[in-house]
């Protein structure tokens, strides 16, 4: 059974989701200086005993997550049989120019369908890590869209009205969009319901404004939700909810009911599901292309590296230079 999504807004990643999502990992084990001449140990052979994967593939999927960034290298080191039927263990050493070249080491399991890896967390793996989520999102994220019409480069960010990481993030996307103009935004709602009062709520209305009028109606709704985020409070929220619709040119009345209906409470169900689905595990994440980052403490320019990174990954590149 999957768990409810109870979940702490831009939580801290592990190290395992960290390596998933591109992002730079903690080490797992203690930290070597650096060799002058090359810094890392020579791999030995006695230490890739497990026929798969192969050194081969494992380069190719961090490759894939790590390419972008020119600092960091990285070495296989092993690759080992486990008590576990073809299970595999990976050990890489990773270094970074820009940390003084310390090398860490990371450690993961592969899973014998060779599409999966676990350390503290189950992710993707191989050369095309993010194939089935792309194709999973282009069929079910149905959230209200900006940018470009062409999806070659979709960007899709999970996004909870209460959740006040999301509202630091606005500013954030507003920015991706534009510097990325050839690229498709989607605003997926994910509420976190358990443990914000109004997300539910304020999901559903949204999801009435665009209804009645349309996706640019729905941002401006979002966008005075998050300038007023501190007054989703008992006392204030429903009339905080009701000034945002105004703003969107939508009648609070008539936005009220269709929240309250069978059909607009479906879609939330559904939109949460996605959420889900997609294992997606805090708000915000933007993923981009299939590829699910928790991007709010990565430095901007950082961000727009993987972004073009991955669009060359995706065979997305036409979409960078696209106004």
């Amino acid at each position: 059974m999957k768990l409810p999504a109870i979940l702490l807004c831009a939580a801290a990643l592990t190290a395992s989701v960290a390596i998933a999502q591109g992002t730079p990992a903690s080490p797992t084990a203690q930290t070597t200086p650096a060799a002058p001449a090359d810094i890392f140990p020579p791999a030995n052979p006695k230490f890739f005993d497990a026929a798969s994967p192969t050194t081969a593939e494992v380069n190719a999927f961090l490759n894939v997550i790590w390419g972008y960034d020119q600092n960091r290298t990285w070495r296989v080191e092993a690759i080992q049989k486990t008590r576990a039927a073809n299970v595999a263990k990976v050990t890489v050493f990773v270094a970074d120019k820009s940390q003084g070249n310390k090398v860490e080491s990371l450690r993961f399991f592969t899973t014998p369908d060779g599409k999966h890896a676990i350390a503290d967390a189950v992710f993707s793996f191989g050369p095309h890590p993010y194939d089935d989520l792309r194709a999973m999102l282009a069929q079910r994220a149905d959230g209200p869209s900006r940018g470009s019409a062409n999806k070659t480069l979709e960007l899709v960010e999970f996004a909870d009205l209460q959740c006040p990481h999301c509202k630091e993030a606005a500013p954030v996307i507003a920015d991706l969009q534009r510097d990325f103009p050839g690229a498709h935004f989607v605003f997926q709602n994910f509420p976190l319901v358990d443990i914000h009062p109004f997300a539910g709520q304020g999901a559903a209305y949204g999801n009435c404004v665009a209804q009645a009028k349309g996706d640019a109606a729905f941002y401006t709704y979002i966008d005075n939700v998050f300038a007023h985020q501190e007054s989703l409070t008992p006392e204030l929220g429903q009339q905080t909810l009701d000034n945002a619709v105004t703003a969107a040119g939508a009648d609070p009345a008539a936005v009220k009911a269709c929240a309250a209906s069978p059909a607009a409470q479906a879609k939330v169900a559904a939109q949460i599901k996605l959420a889900e689905d997609a294992d997606i595990e805090q708000t915000p994440t933007l993923v981009i292309n299939g590829h699910p980052l928790a991007f709010g403490a990565i430095p901007y320019e950082q961000l727009k590296q993987i972004i073009a990174w991955d669009a060359k990954q995706t065979g997305a590149a036409s979409a960078l230079a696209a106004k």
